[in-house]
């Protein structure tokens, strides 16, 4: 019968958590990305000029107002 309980314990706390992190900041809840990565050479941002970053798999993992450079040529906004 005590088996029942660790697995509610552990809801209730899982449950608890995601309210107080929607209370704290809503943008603190992960997010789900697509598991695939595009062949990105390098990443450009606008808070960083024209400086080349270590590149990002996709949009998901990017930061906002990013670009990804492919390595055939083509470019991704983010």
């Amino acid at each position: 019968m005590t088996g029942a309980r660790p697995t509610a314990n552990a809801m209730v706390l899982l449950l608890l958590g995601v309210v107080l992190l929607g209370a704290i900041g809503g943008d603190s809840i992960a997010k789900a990305c697509p598991l695939y990565c595009l062949d990105v050479d390098y990443m450009t941002c606008k808070s960083s000029g024209d400086k080349k970053l270590d590149s990002a798999c996709n949009c998901c993992l990017a930061p906002q107002n990013c670009t990804l450079h492919l390595a055939d040529g083509r470019l991704v906004q983010c």
